[in-house]
């Protein structure tokens, strides 16, 4: 049981980081709101931070259910 809660847990964290870093991705490439008074490095820094919080997202996922499925 304590093994399920722990898969669980780390599922829903990684959800959310993808969720989070797909939020950024879209603010940063729809909405000019969402840049602000950033310098063009702040802006490179964001992009570069945001894919890969979402390519490990998805490789934790992946992982997840490779070796734990559902």
């Amino acid at each position: 049981m304590a093994q399920y809660t722990l898969i669980k847990m780390l599922k829903k964290e990684f959800e959310a980081k993808k969720s989070k870093a797909l939020l950024t991705i879209e603010l940063l490439t729809e909405n000019a709101a969402g840049i602000g008074d950033h310098s063009t490095e702040d802006f490179y820094k964001n992009a570069t931070e945001a894919i890969t919080a979402l390519a490990e997202a998805d490789d934790v996922l992946e992982t997840i259910e490779r070796h734990f499925g559902e």
